[in-house]
């Protein structure tokens, strides 16, 4: 490897998102060392080393050049409105930037909050969708602990990031719309050298052989020969399924691959159709 080739990704520091990257690019065969409190690690089989970073700060660095591309949430990469490219999407660490109003108020709209006073952590995307809604109203910033704004009437509605919901409810607060679906994308600096984009497809093919794999079962059973037809249409697999004859002259065996979002109902229709013996394994990875 050379110098101009290898690829800077920052990584936030800790926590779950950091947990989900760092998983990722090891399975994507990428070895590497990230002990407590390092800040720097070079890859030992691939041209990228990793910085880690607070993840408010990784589209700043990537935006000056410092990486050349990060892994942050959507949000954090909108929210810092940088100069970057949004590379790919990567299926984790998947949340919502959504409205909140303390429960027991009756919630008409939108519009209900013209002239009302809003706290959050993202002034920039709820400026932006008020705008959109023609809605004006008062943006309190805040860095954390946004639930609890309108308890000490501070705000009369909070906008903040919601995973499962609770955290609202324990603060007496109710979702009431939704501004972003967010998860994990890797962003990249818009100024990158060729060399260095060539590293980058070269990370990127690993990881959606990677994620491909998450996403399918591959799948094999055995079917009379009287329903191939029947069977083989509900399995285009990744061109078409594997048809093998088996000692019994009326039954062959057909290995496939089934998207994970599509199984339950393949399967029931399969077994409908006249399919036995159906087993199931999991994928590592998929290249195509």
């Amino acid at each position: 490897m050379t110098d101009n080739s290898i690829i800077r990704l920052a990584i936030q520091r800790k926590g779950r998102l950091s947990e989900d990257s760092l998983r990722l690019i090891k399975e994507s065969g990428i070895k590497f060392s990230n002990g407590t409190g390092k800040l720097k690690s070079m890859a030992r089989n691939f041209p990228i080393e990793f910085l880690f970073l607070r993840d408010d700060d990784i589209p700043d660095y990537v935006a000056d050049g410092v990486a050349d591309i990060g892994i942050v949430g959507e949000n954090v990469a909108l929210e810092k409105g940088k100069n970057i490219d949004n590379i790919k999407k990567l299926g984790f660490s998947k949340c919502r930037l959504s409205l909140a109003i303390p429960k027991e108020i009756e919630y008409s709209g939108v519009e209900q909050f013209q002239n009302a006073s809003i706290a959050t952590s993202y002034p920039k995307i709820l400026r932006t969708y008020l705008d959109k809604h023609n809605v004006s109203a008062e943006i309190h910033e805040i860095s954390g602990s946004v639930e609890i704004a309108p308890s000490i009437g501070l705000a009369s509605g909070v906008c903040d990031i919601v995973s499962s919901g609770s955290t609202l409810l324990s603060n007496g607060l109710k979702e009431v719309e939704t501004i972003l679906n967010s998860e994990a994308v890797i962003i990249g600096n818009q100024n990158m050298s060729a060399e260095k984009k060539a590293t980058l497809d070269k990370l990127i093919f690993r990881i959606e052989s990677v994620q491909r794999g998450k996403n399918s079962k591959y799948i094999l059973l055995n079917a009379p020969n009287k329903n191939l037809d029947k069977i083989t249409a509900l399995l285009p697999g990744m061109r078409s399924p594997t048809v093998v004859p088996l000692a019994d002259k009326d039954w062959s065996s057909i290995h496939s691959v089934i998207n994970e979002d599509d199984f339950w109902d393949v399967i029931e229709k399969l077994r409908t159709a006249g399919a036995e013996g159906i087993l199931v394994v999991p994928i590592e990875k998929m290249i195509i």
